[in-house]
């Protein structure tokens, strides 16, 4: 697993499709070292405080590897932070990684601490209504990190495991519960046994336990 890019930027009004806001997800590529701190990388900043950001979300990371598939899907090239990650890597599969898995990334230690939930500023950024629905039914959405110690990044380094989490809950399998398996209880507190699982998806979740 290769960090293959580091993505910042500061949010700013954009022009999408005929439709502005003001957003973060326009990122662009960094070339040297970047201090990672506990609510992310400087110089990095999010919209939305509701919806994005802060110690649970601190780090947003993406595939390289579902990049082709996309650009199948949406007929384009796309360029390097096409989906606003932070980190674009290499070799990384949702099927093989797990909420609480614990990583060396530089100087930094980070934990996996929910999938990405896709929203709808990728609708406007690639101009399909419908993006945020393919993104949920790829499977592909991505995934937070929280920062367990804080440390200096730089492109080309390898993501190395340090724990994996003992509950074996994978990104994959916590996606396919919340957008496919809403009503299956046991799989959504197998999901809420795991103590890294962030607080919105905490609170999520257990809304919709109280809903069964």
């Amino acid at each position: 697993m290769i960090v293959e890019s580091i993505n910042i930027g500061l949010p700013k009004k954009e022009l999408f499709h005929g439709k502005r806001s003001t957003t973060g997800i326009g990122k662009k590529s960094v070339s040297g070292p970047v201090s990672l701190t506990r609510l992310g990388f400087e110089g990095d900043g999010v919209a939305d405080l509701k919806h994005h950001g802060g110690p649970d979300k601190a780090v947003c990371v993406y595939s390289l590897d579902h990049y082709k598939y996309w650009e199948k899907i949406l007929r384009t090239e796309l360029l390097p932070a096409a989906f606003g990650e932070n980190l674009t890597v290499s070799e990384l599969r949702g099927k093989d990684i797990h909420i609480g898995d614990i990583f060396h990334l530089g100087k930094a230690l980070v934990q996996i601490s929910q999938p990405r939930q896709p929203c709808g500023m990728l609708a406007a950024r690639f101009g399909r209504k419908d993006m945020v629905r393919k993104v949920i039914v790829s499977g592909f959405t991505g995934f937070y990190f929280r920062v367990l110690a804080a440390g200096l990044v730089e492109p080309g380094i390898s993501l190395i495991i340090k724990e994996r989490d003992p509950r074996r809950i994978t990104v994959a399998f916590a996606n396919q519960t919340f957008h496919h398996d809403k009503k299956n209880r046991d799989v959504i507190e197998s999901i809420l046994s795991v103590p890294a699982l962030s607080g919105s998806w905490q609170q999520d979740l257990r809304e919709l336990l109280t809903k069964l």
